[in-house]
């Protein structure tokens, strides 16, 4: 019996950041975790729960990495080495003090305010875990970070993040019939290349930027063309490129997304992606959504009116992108690998030049000027799926978006 289990084995149910803790605590050294003579009586902070001046010196009340807040211990400032977590900690403690019209620290803190400072911590902790994976995910080089200065709201529940279009039950995607074989598909396009096949014009010019009006497709060379992934022809299909970040807003608009880097003009941001479902479907969703008081709902009107994307619960960045009646990204339909023109990519273009730190929107209610016959097509809708169709029942959303051509309500 004992020689058919040499070879069985039982896995850990401590991770090894527990044992870790364990071994230290245990004065213990182990190779495999990095515990050796030199640093075995080294703990980590994982942060700060309080402060108190005693005589002028500054004690900080520390919860210990992989240890109960049982056992956290008052330790003097001088011998920690955390100073951008006691800056963080400060900034935290500044903001609930102004909270309650105080504007000194005083030399004690209550209790009402450490127990601010412990949930501020947790949720930036959380915050922190969900950023990990958020960019253990995404298949873009842009990265994506995750802010929370507002309150104590903690990431999403119920939300998965996606790379690519969901398919719902019954909805095909046709990948393309044919691919170009041009050599250079800007300078020298055969046959119009992609665009020209399709009777259409080159989207981007030589910096990737696009140089068609609202409302006009956009065909990128696509799985079967000869040309290469360098090809300028390629921009949407590439991803996202920026660094963006997922903040929380201050005026009661919930999440929203700022850029981190300056964007230029008419450059593509990122798809709108989530889960395609029928019109039929979009509308049985959109009455519980707006019981809910928010929706994800994106009709696919560009030739039919018969698709809707549903970014609710599986979605990419854009889930989180506010509304704005001035905004700064302008949406375009995109066909690469698919044929059905009912199903486009929907991708946000900058409508003009960016500022690194500005918050990114768009027109959840756009309208296409009508300046040739292929604008028409396109006189989208955005959160309108599911709607009521009079205008006495529908639900008016009140716009909080700020600018000076704010129509005042989203519907």
């Amino acid at each position: 019996m004992a020689e058919s289990l040499n070879d069985c084995s039982v896995s850990c149910k401590m991770s090894w950041v527990q044992l870790e803790a364990l071994c230290r605590f245990e004065g213990l050294q182990c190779q495999d975790l990095g515990v050796n003579r030199a640093n075995v009586n080294e703990y980590e902070v994982e942060f700060l729960c309080d402060y108190k001046k005693i005589k002028e010196e500054e004690f900080y009340l520390v919860k210990w990495r992989s240890f109960p807040e049982s056992d956290n211990t008052w330790e003097p400032k001088r011998n920690l080495k955390c100073s951008r977590m006691m800056k963080q900690f400060h900034r935290d403690l500044d903001q609930v003090l102004r909270r309650h019209g105080r504007h000194y620290i005083p030399k004690k803190l209550n209790k009402e305010v450490t127990s601010f400072l412990v949930q501020k911590a947790k949720v930036r902790q959380s915050l922190q875990r969900w950023e990990n994976h958020l960019n253990q995910t995404r298949n873009h080089p842009g990265q994506i970070f995750v802010e929370n200065e507002v309150d104590l709201e903690g990431p999403p529940k119920n939300f998965t993040y996606i790379n690519n279009y969901k398919v719902g039950p019954g909805i095909v995607l046709d990948e393309m019939a044919v691919g170009c074989d041009c050599k250079n598909c800007l300078d020298e396009p055969v046959n119009g290349c992609c665009p020209g096949a399709s009777l259409h014009r080159m989207a981007y010019n030589d910096r990737g930027q696009v140089r068609l009006r609202a409302g006009e497709p956009i065909y990128e060379c696509n799985s079967r063309c000869s040309c290469g992934p360098d090809c300028p022809n390629r921009v949407v299909q590439k991803g996202i490129q920026f660094d963006l970040c997922i903040f929380k807003t201050e005026n009661g608009r919930g999440w929203g997304v700022r850029t981190l880097q300056r964007i230029k003009k008419n450059t593509f941001v990122m798809e709108y992606v989530g889960e395609i479902i029928t019109t039929d479907e979009a509308e049985k969703r959109g009455h519980v959504y707006d019981c809910q008081g928010s929706t994800y709902l994106f009709d696919l009107d560009y030739v039919e009116d018969v698709y809707t994307v549903d970014a609710a619960y599986h979605g990419n960045i854009s889930h989180f992108v506010n509304h704005s009646c001035n905004p700064n990204l302008q949406v375009f339909n995109v066909f690469i690998n698919n044929i059905d023109e009912r199903l486009p990519r929907i991708a946000l273009f900058s409508t003009r030049p960016i500022r690194a730190g500005e918050e990114l929107t768009f027109d959840y209610k756009m309208q296409i000027d009508p300046v040739d016959t292929e604008s028409t097509k396109m006189d989208s809708s955005f959160s309108l799926a599911g709607l009521p169709s009079s205008p006495k029942k529908r639900v008016r959303v009140e716009c909080r978006c700020g600018s000076n051509s704010c129509r005042k309500y989203l519907f």
